[in-house]
């Protein structure tokens, strides 16, 4: 392993410019530290961050040789919920500390059963797909959100009783 490409810089999508390799990762995978990744088209590196990183569609990796590999989000099952009162169903799965990519007039989650039935429950119009997920970063930019336990119930019950194709040889020029 210690014969790769090194990548340990990141540069977030828009302070990098020139060509450079792709490789396409879901949500989950770009989050991570140390990893040995291939681009698209095969070529072999390892990633060795200083933390756990949170990689973001368009962001550059840096490597020793002199080259860069960019992130691409990749295709993965989501749930797009559409409805109503979209700010108000974006609250409700906030409130579940669900990452949420928020779009003018929908909103894309991870596929999760539990979620789907809360927002069945409140009206939401939700439908499976598969799309590119880029959740929002948090209120401090760059970021996951993790769920925790802070002693109350997030059930859809309790509330109501108050009444994520391209060429694999592709590359990307960001000029």
């Amino acid at each position: 392993m210690n014969d790769l490409p090194l990548a340990q810089t990141v540069r977030r999508a828009g302070d990098w410019r020139g060509v450079a390799e792709i490789v396409t990762l879901d949500y989950d995978t770009r989050f991570l530290r140390r990893k040995r990744l291939s681009t698209d088209t095969g070529r072999p590196f390892v990633i060795d961050l200083e933390k756990t990183t949170s990689l973001e569609d368009g962001d550059a990796l840096e490597l020793d040789d002199g080259s860069r590999v960019v992130i691409r989000a990749a295709e993965e099952d989501v749930l797009v919920v559409t409805g109503n009162s979209l700010s108000r169903l974006a609250w409700h799965i906030g409130n579940r500390h669900t990452p949420c990519q928020i779009e003018p007039d929908r909103l894309l989650i991870q596929r999760d059963p539990v979620i789907r039935r809360m927002l069945d429950l409140l009206g939401a119009t939700v439908e499976e797909a598969r799309h590119p997920f880029t959740p929002e970063g948090g209120a401090y930019g760059h970021g996951r959100t993790h769920a925790h336990d802070h002693g109350h119930s997030h059930s859809p019950d309790r509330h109501q009783e108050h009444e994520a194709e391209h060429d694999p040889d592709e590359t990307v020029d960001a000029d």
